[in-house]
């Protein structure tokens, strides 16, 4: 008999343990979770992007190691349709007014945890990790600022980026785009092995199209991008 009181007490205990872990180790997962540094070396600034993609969920909080990085809650229609996929990118002031050195000080590497609420009311979690492994800027070839481009023959080039400390440069990502007389842009993810892109004539829209430029981002490992950008003519 005190066998069997010692065990039921054991079982009891061990059921004990287990429904108090049970919501965080049976929460569902975030598909994806990314933090991000993104240089843009022509403009000279620097700032944070985060995306999220996941079941719907009306509340979000991420942890890193400086303590909580933000807080969400949805409320209304948006809180009772969820949220699923949610980007965002922090202001970037100029290195004049925050230097790189101060925005790394502010989002030192390491997790970044997430814990949510599903619509449904059940839990949600992920984690993300930052890194300073930073891109050297990508040096564009051609066109250089201000050059003519013919629309038939519209070759967009650059020099390979080394890979940083630590990591390496997985691709990169061309965007060319004229403002006028009607907006056309393109976008273009190439491979760490690629240093050039032809764009369609039709992308470049008509011969007077103005107010173009192309950027070209160096994209690392763990996602962090640094960009160079310049602005071109239509021959």
């Amino acid at each position: 008999m005190k066998e069997s009181r010692t065990w039921l007490t054991a079982f009891a205990v061990v059921m004990l343990v287990a429904s108090m872990a049970a919501p965080e180790a049976w929460a569902k997962k975030l598909d994806e979770a990314e933090i991000r540094i993104e240089i843009n070396a022509t403009d000279g600034d620097a700032g944070i992007q985060v995306f999220l993609d996941g079941v719907g969920w009306d509340t979000m909080q991420m942890r890193g190691p400086n303590g909580v990085e933000f807080s969400i809650a949805a409320e209304s229609s948006i809180g009772l349709q969820g949220i699923t996929e949610f980007f965002f990118e922090s202001a970037e002031p100029s290195f004049e007014e925050q230097s790189l050195e101060e925005l790394l000080a502010l989002f030192p590497e390491g997790i970044y945890k997430l814990k949510g609420t599903t619509t449904k009311g059940k839990k949600l979690r992920g984690k993300a990790r930052l890194t300073h492994a930073l891109p050297d800027a990508p040096v564009q070839i051609s066109p250089v600022d201000g050059e003519g481009v013919d629309p038939d023959n519209a070759v967009f080039s650059w020099e390979a980026v080394a890979d940083p400390a630590g990591s390496e440069i997985v691709g990169y990502e061309v965007i060319v785009e004229c403002e006028e007389p009607e907006f056309t842009k393109t976008t273009a993810l190439v491979g760490a092995d690629v240093t050039s892109l032809t764009v369609p004539p039709e992308v470049l829209g008509q011969k007077d199209a103005d107010e173009c430029k192309w950027e070209v981002l160096a994209i690392e490992e763990s996602g962090n991008q640094t960009i160079s950008e310049t602005e071109f003519e239509i021959d």
